[in-house]
């Protein structure tokens, strides 16, 4: 019997998960589309379940910093730090630079569906309300053109999502609201720098970015996911995302 890709999938992360200590449960999030998420996992009889870090990924220090989860949860990251570079070099104001170096944080580390959203609230606490408001509409405005900076629907939408996608009515409304908000330009600039054909072998270092972070980024004594901020616990499920509860 032929086995189909996400049942090779599977066989291939309990091979790997054997290998283990402790037993690896996925969250119905990480696996919903592929699989019912209404239908029951099963626990391995006799094995413990995860409940830290996961000997697979990098551990992570015990105050992270924004650029250790960039090295060591988010890398490569080349496309945030393109935009980032276009927009240092395009002269852009310093908050802009830095929400393009995060614009798609969440994509990079965390989920992507309904992606600007995200980010936003995983950077609300550590940003200026402006930053994480353009990283929020950023994701409604790049389905929109706009001839007075340049912006154009980009052609790569037309390959990803076909000639007659539309987006759906609350991207629309979102658009309608942040094109009449006095932050509208700020989120703008983010997709005008937003590198839709960047070089997958361009290097650009994090370290070009040291300054503008350390003066517009509010780093957490305790370290990302300890501060007890709104949105600590996404830090923390970014650090165990296997964490069984």
């Amino acid at each position: 019997m032929t086995m189909s890709s996400l049942e090779r999938a599977e066989a291939a992360e309990h091979a790997l998960s054997q290998e283990l200590d402790r037993q690896v449960v996925k969250s119905a999030i990480y696996t919903s589309g592929e699989r019912d998420p209404r239908k029951p996992t099963v626990r391995q009889p006799g094995k413990l379940v995860m409940m830290g870090d996961d000997p697979r990924l990098p551990r992570m220090p015990e105050r992270p910093t924004l650029f250790d989860f960039y090295r060591l949860r988010f890398a490569p990251a080349n496309h945030m730090l393109q935009s980032a570079k276009l927009a240092l070099k395009n002269g852009v104001d310093e908050k802009i630079v830095l929400a393009c170096l995060l614009h798609d944080i969440s994509i990079a580390g965390f989920i992507r569906s309904d992606h600007g959203y995200w980010a936003a609230q995983l950077l609300a606490p550590y940003v200026d309300e402006e930053v994480s408001w353009g990283i929020r509409y950023h994701q409604a405005l790049r389905f929109f053109a706009d001839e007075s900076v340049g912006y154009e629907y980009p052609e790569l939408y037309v390959t990803l999502f076909g000639a007659d996608y539309t987006p759906e009515p609350y991207i629309q409304e979102a658009y309608r609201y942040a094109r009449a908000h006095k932050w509208y330009m700020t989120s703008r600039l983010i997709t005008v720098n937003d590198l839709y054909s960047f070089d997958p072998n361009a290097q650009v270092s994090l370290e070009e970015f040291t300054d503008i972070v350390g003066r517009h980024f509010k780093q957490p004594k305790e370290g990302l996911g300890f501060d007890a901020s709104p949105s600590a616990h996404m830090w923390r499920t970014i650090i165990w995302p296997t964490k069984y509860l």
